[in-house]
């Protein structure tokens, strides 16, 4: 006899208000309990919509219109109250800041269950568990506010598992996680889902952590229609080029064997994770030499930083060379969170980059990747020590100053949005420069287009989708031209078109000169991009250095974070050990198409 659904969507569309159409678009679904699905679709097709309306906040919240009808346990999610609905879903939202209510982690994830009148010993004995789930328990009283953006995201998840709820829905929950974190939350989600009562829907762009607990995939696609739905492995196996179509997310590992299969290497079925494709390529009796990237438009000098060897032994750094005049001079930069008092989060870094450089600042949730970013374009007040970015101190320049050397992009993008729609917030930084009307005029009508967000112009830039504020938020640090760009986390909310065409955006400025900072957990965007790694632990720089180096050294590890996927799966090959130091895509062969 087959389970009761705990989720029934039937011809459900959402329109925002002040939105043109509506995203999802006539979606039907069910979820029984057991059940883990995996919601794709590009950006801004509506799964955070979707999931919204899944609690009642749409549409007893967010102002949109819901057409079709929800039911949760049963209940018409249009016909009773969040409160009441909150007995049966939990949520983690986008952004775990919309969530975060009270003064301390222990009172955070007791709230619910409180509110709940849940009897108080079962409450603590809840939050206890919860908290030890995500590896916050010894944290319990601190302020959330002193959490790293992971770890605001892990309380996140240990509130919503403290609630108990049949039904949990997830948006994005690992977006601001570094590799141990993501793996602390799948492993507790892995544990929800091995117990079979428990319905799970996920958002989610990081399919190689996601994988392996998905049952189903339901696919939206960019006017938000249902377009597919069935087994995980199915759908990401055998109907992997729609998806890539779609601009969908697939895994690493299956984007490479995609690439491998256009290259001749056979590899059926596709693997799905860096051990599959490990596995089948030391099946191939024999393998294409990996492809010769081309040579760099420049040849970037070294970046150079607290001598490596100091942080990790045996490690030679003799080799680095000093640039005579780099754009990015940091010298034992610290900073306190929440004044003198507080708990030092960045402490004595010394760091050089050359103009025209790529530099990825990599390292776990609290290592001080942010604060550093930070303090380099001088968001947060002054820190001890000093910073030069192109003969500027940063904390002490005026806005105006600041905006002409450095573009800034913040890991929530809400937390720069001042204007009233796109148009304006893409216009300010032009207007603070003093450029006439015309030629602001044109110059965001260009980013609109170049960000695929002309059709929103009008609307308020909290009103987009996650994906969309993020494409915005980095266009209005793009639209004035700095020489020097800072992006925390730039790729997170974006599906896959949207975060390679930001990438190759970067890319192409890099190319022209532009120096280019960027804070990301993402070790693989790291390998595809980056010239050079900075690795950060408890504050302190272990050492940096050209990206091939730093990914084929020590200092991955020693700041306790785990290799790109590509090269997870290609270091421990044994038939073809000359396939050990194949990280970046690129290096993948590709089919002599003259040849053929």
């Amino acid at each position: 006899m087959n389970a009761e659904p705990l989720i029934t969507l039937d011809a459900v569309s959402i329109r925002h208000d002040e939105a043109k159409r509506a995203t999802p678009s006539a979606v039907s679904f069910e979820v029984v309990p057991g059940e883990v699905v995996l919601l794709l679709g590009p950006s801004g097709c509506g799964k955070s919509t979707l999931a919204l309306a899944l609690d009642g906040l749409i549409p007893h919240a967010v102002p949109a219109t819901l057409a079709g009808t929800v039911r949760v346990a049963g209940l018409d999610t249009a016909e009773h109250t969040v409160a009441e609905l909150s007995e049966h879903v939990a949520m983690v939202f986008q952004d775990p800041d919309a969530q975060v209510v009270t003064g301390t982690l222990l009172d955070e994830v007791c709230f619910g269950p409180e509110n709940r009148l849940v009897p108080a010993a079962e409450v603590l004995e809840r939050a206890e568990r919860a908290l030890k789930l995500v590896g916050l328990w010894e944290r319990r009283a601190d302020n959330p506010d002193v959490l790293s953006g992971g770890g605001r995201q892990r309380l996140a998840v240990a509130c919503a598992l403290a609630l108990a709820s049949p039904v949990l829905v997830l948006d994005e929950p690992t977006a601001n996680l570094d590799p141990a974190g993501i793996d602390e939350v799948y492993a507790v989600l892995r544990e929800l889902a091995s117990e079979r009562d428990h319905a799970i829907v996920l958002v989610e762009h990081n399919l190689d952590a996601a994988v392996d607990i998905v049952d189903r995939v339901v696919v939206l696609d960019a006017a938000g229609r249902l377009v597919i739905d069935g087994p995980a492995r199915e759908v990401l196996q055998g109907r992997a080029e729609e998806l890539l179509d779609l601009g969908v997310w697939l895994p690493v590992s299956t984007l490479a064997a995609l690439r491998l299969r256009d290259a001749g290497v056979a590899l059926d079925p596709l693997p799905l994770s860096p051990a599959e494709l490990g596995a089948a390529l030391d099946a191939q009796p024999a393998l294409p030499a990996p492809a010769r990237e081309p040579a760099p438009a420049h040849e970037p000098a070294s970046v150079t930083a607290a001598p490596v060897s100091a942080a990790v032994p045996g490690h030679d750094a003799a080799a680095a060379t000093a640039p005579a005049a780099p754009a990015i001079r940091v010298r034992d930069c610290s900073v306190r969170r929440g004044g003198r008092r507080g708990p030092i989060v960045v402490d004595g870094v010394d760091l050089d980059v050359a103009a025209g450089d790529f530099l990825a600042v990599v390292g776990t949730n609290g290592a001080g990747k942010t604060t550093l970013l930070q303090a380099i374009a001088g968001v947060i007040p002054a820190p001890r020590g000093s910073i030069d970015v192109l003969g500027m101190d940063p904390s002490r320049a005026d806005a105006r100053s600041r905006a002409r050397q450095i573009g800034f992009v913040f890991q929530n993008p809400e937390h720069q949005f001042v204007a009233h729609t796109v148009a304006e917030e893409l216009e300010l930084g032009l207007r603070l420069q003093g450029v006439d009307e015309a030629a602001r005029r044109a110059e965001v009508e260009r980013m609109l287009e170049r960000f695929d967000l002309t059709e929103h112009r009008d609307r308020h830039p909290f009103l987009l989708s996650g994906g969309q504020k993020r494409r915005l938020s980095v266009g209005t640090a793009l639209v004035a031209g700095a020489p020097v760009l800072a992006l925390d986390e730039p790729t997170f909310g974006q599906d896959r078109a949207r975060a390679s065409e930001l990438l190759d955006i970067l890319a192409d400025l890099n190319r022209e000169g532009t120096t280019v900072l960027v804070v990301t957990h993402d070790l693989q965007l790291v390998a595809d991009h980056a010239t050079h790694i900075a690795v950060m632990r408890d504050g302190r720089l272990l050492g940096s250095g050209p990206t091939a180096e730093v990914l084929a050294g020590p200092l991955i590890e020693a700041a306790g974070l785990r290799h790109p996927p590509l090269a997870r799966a290609t270091r421990g090959l044994e038939r073809h050990p000359e396939w050990h130091a194949v990280t970046r895509m690129s290096q993948l062969p590709v089919r002599d198409r003259a040849a053929a």
